[in-house]
């Protein structure tokens, strides 16, 4: 026991002072957003070199960037390895879990959050795209598969024994993206169908699914000599995560170490420390959707598939009983950490050593942080606009739209666009804010 306790007294200097990852990521999406990718990748590359357990979710924003720098065949190797990572570790290693109850949970190697694993499959599924791949269809596949997984892995965690990722909000990305591919082939408009009824199913208020599922019932993908433009804008600044005081968990803590002070032969340390869970939080954003413009004439807007904000705080809101039960359980395993030693060098009869153990402690405890790690480059929201153009080539202007009632727009840019007979042709840009940030990526016809 004095070992332990020696080893943890050891390790307090180094705990004490640690920034989170929310303070680290500052910096980066602050370059990001203001469209400096070069600084971006620096400051990336330089916290990725240090190989420390943020190394895999900042390899997340480094293939985001990669994308927005119109590479996205090295964004999908590196989305690829990221993937498979994350499913190796969901069954999370033994030794981390009872290191993390010395320390945090960001001792834990990171395994994404929920929404970053399904939504890892459909950049990948965008990046093969870009690239005329043929695994686009499989990628768009896995999104509803992952989602369905990480539902049924859910059975049973609440505390009434309910599932508490029953009610998450489900991407209708990947379905809708598998059935833009499945209408190309000009023969399959039963699984085209299929899949638009769950974009209706699961985004409800994407106006366009109405007339896409009357194109998919009639068995028309684009009138003779055109072919299908597909926009798709990443908008707006997405979600991150911080770190929250959990007040009534701390309130009954200090309620229950007193009431074992005073009823033990042994003091505990006093609960000075907060009990800290992360939060996902949306950030405010000025963009709401990009107009699309050919010759002066508008095209329409780009409109919502997936509230990624919204689902992000969603799913941190129903996994909070967890982040506070494990929270709680660390802090106890602390306190009896304390108590054990306090027993087994017998500070009944040593006061002063009493209270430095508790002085410790307090201290040990407030060196926890909540796990603020997060992709902090994700969009607010995944938004597309479908286009029946003639075949040939067209040069296209995507200006973003404010939101609110001013309407400010931001500056045009232009892209061109080869569209062939019958076929699908495929643009991506990323809008965090009234400018687009780096290379619109076009796919080769």
């Amino acid at each position: 026991m004095r070992c332990i306790w020696t080893g943890i007294l050891v390790a307090l200097p180094l705990a004490l002072g640690c920034a989170t990852h929310a303070d680290k990521l500052t910096g980066i999406r602050g370059a990001y957003h203001s469209g400096d990718l070069v600084s971006t990748q620096a400051q990336l590359d330089a916290a990725i070199a240090k190989k420390n357990r943020d190394a895999d979710v900042l390899k997340l924003d480094k293939a985001t960037v990669l994308l927005s720098e119109g590479k996205p065949r090295e964004a999908e190797v590196l989305f690829r390895e990221l993937r498979d990572r994350f499913d190796a570790l969901d069954g999370k290693d033994a030794k981390e879990q009872i290191a993390s109850m010395l320390t945090d949970d960001q001792r834990l190697a990171y395994a994404g959050e929920d929404h970053e694993k399904v939504l890892i499959r459909f950049y990948l599924s965008l990046c093969n795209l870009l690239q005329n791949g043929g695994d686009a269809s499989a990628y768009a596949l896995q999104v509803n598969q992952k989602q369905q997984q990480i539902i049924d892995q859910g059975a049973g965690t609440g505390p009434d024994g309910k599932n508490l990722k029953e009610g998450y909000k489900l991407v209708a990305s990947g379905a809708y993206l598998h059935a833009a591919l499945r209408e190309e082939t000009h023969a399959n408009y039963d699984d085209v169908a299929r899949s638009l009824q769950q974009v209706a199913q699961w985004q409800p208020d994407f106006t366009p699914i109405k007339a896409d599922l009357d194109r998919a019932k009639n068995g028309r993908h684009s009138a003779p000599g055109h072919g299908v433009v597909y926009v798709f804008t990443m908008v707006g600044r997405g979600p991150i995560r911080e770190e929250r005081m959990e007040i009534v968990s701390t309130v009954s803590l200090l309620i229950a170490d007193r009431m074992v002070t005073a009823l033990g032969k042994q003091s505990l340390p006093p609960t000075i420390a907060p009990i800290k869970v992360p939060r996902a939080v949306k950030v405010p954003n000025s963009v709401d959707s990009v107009l699309v413009v050919e010759a002066g004439k508008s095209l329409g807007k780009t409109q919502t598939l997936t509230d990624i904000g919204t689902m992000a705080v969603q799913q941190s809101d129903a996994q909070l009983p967890e982040a506070i039960a494990r929270a709680v359980v660390r802090r106890v395993v602390k306190k009896a950490i304390v108590y054990g030693t306090k027993e087994a060098i017998g500070t009944d009869k040593n006061q002063l050593a009493s209270v430095a153990l508790d002085v410790a402690g307090v201290v040990w405890e407030a060196t926890e942080s909540a796990d603020t790690r997060c992709w902090g480059l994700l969009p607010d929201k995944i938004q597309v606009l479908r286009l029946e153009l003639p075949a040939g080539e067209h040069d296209l202007n995507l200006q973003a739209m404010g939101s609110g009632i001013h309407g400010i727009h931001g500056t045009p840019d232009s892209v061109r666009v080869t569209v062939a007979d019958g076929r699908n042709s495929y643009v991506v840009a990323h809008y965090p804010g009234m400018k687009a940030v780096g290379k619109i990526n076009v796919s080769k016809p």
